[in-house]
């Protein structure tokens, strides 16, 4: 039971936030195997169409995202589905996480996010990106380098601003951290 909530408390007093990660946490275990996914067949398609369709979040069940994920707003959001999300994560709306087409039609590898990372709103990462720990990016920043542990970045194309003292375990991101950098 712990496993459908673990996103409860980090999105304490955002409903729609709280709701979309228990149907998200719901939906995982159809990334085990074939045998699940059969078996979730229909939640898998109540679930794409609800929070795809009519929240406008696009958060495919085989995400790899860590505990205490915390979905700001969350309209328009967009991450593929290979992309990685560490624990103690906090996205605002308009943000994306994706991988870039090549001109062979291949793709590129998806975004690696770590541990207690905060995004604002309209945040771009594409590519095989990998945004180290405690690292937060600034409202309309295009991520398209790696970030290291501890900074703030900002900016199109996002460069690194200042480096800040490592930060212990978070619980809950502070909602308004970006503030200053919008």
């Amino acid at each position: 039971m712990y496993y459908i909530f673990q996103d409860w408390e980090a999105n304490k007093g955002n409903l729609k936030g709280r709701m979309v990660m228990v149907l998200f946490r719901l939906a995982r275990p159809a990334s085990i195997n074939k045998f699940f996914r059969i078996l979730w067949l229909p939640y898998l398609a109540f679930y794409k169409i609800f929070v795809e369709w009519f929240l406008c979040i696009e958060l495919p069940h085989w995400t790899q995202v860590g505990k205490g994920f915390y979905l700001g707003h969350g309209h328009a959001l967009v991450v593929n589905g290979c992309s990685i999300i560490g624990e103690n994560c906090f996205f605002r709306h308009s943000t994306t996480i994706g991988n870039i087409r090549r001109d062979d039609g291949s793709y590129t590898g998806s975004p690696i996010i770590g541990n207690n990372v905060e995004l604002g709103s309209n945040v771009c990462i594409i590519g095989e990106i990998k945004i180290g720990n405690n690292v937060r990016i600034g409202a309309g920043s295009v991520v398209v380098k790696d970030i290291p542990d501890n900074a703030i970045a900002v900016g199109n194309p996002a460069r690194v601003i200042k480096t800040i003292a490592p930060a212990t375990h978070q619980t809950q991101p502070e909602p308004a951290l970006l503030a200053s950098l919008s």
